[in-house]
């Protein structure tokens, strides 16, 4: 499954200074063709198919602001950030990873990581 964040600045309106992450999802189109596959699967690759069906449902069912906080920390993670996620030291870890990103979206975003604990 996909989970993509698209920072939207080339918007007309948006500039550096408003600018905001796009979170698209496809767990729908995933999960779609895997009961497929699961319909037409002989008996041994069943139980991988339905393994995969759980994790495609348990992340359809997560939050926006619950994948926008994994995909900061994945960022921090790109940057080797390893302190204080509360800290002024992660905003700038999180613009050094994501150089275009406002300082307001940076701050927000920060939130939602700090809001949805791992």
């Amino acid at each position: 499954m996909t989970v993509t964040m698209s920072r939207m600045s080339g918007i007309a309106g948006l500039n550096k200074k408003h600018n905001f992450v796009l979170l698209v999802r496809d767990a729908d189109v995933v999960g779609a063709a895997l009961r497929q596959a699961l319909a037409a699967a002989p008996p041994e690759e069943r139980p991988g198919l339905e393994r995969a069906m759980e994790l495609v449902e348990s992340t359809a069912a997560a939050t926006e602001a619950g994948l926008r906080a994994r995909w900061v920390r994945s960022r921090w993670a790109a940057v080797g950030f390893t302190g204080d996620i509360t800290s002024v030291a992660a905003v700038r870890a999180l613009r050094k990873a994501e150089p275009k990103l406002s300082l307001l979206a940076a701050v927000q975003l920060q939130k939602e990581a700090v809001d949805h604990p791992e």
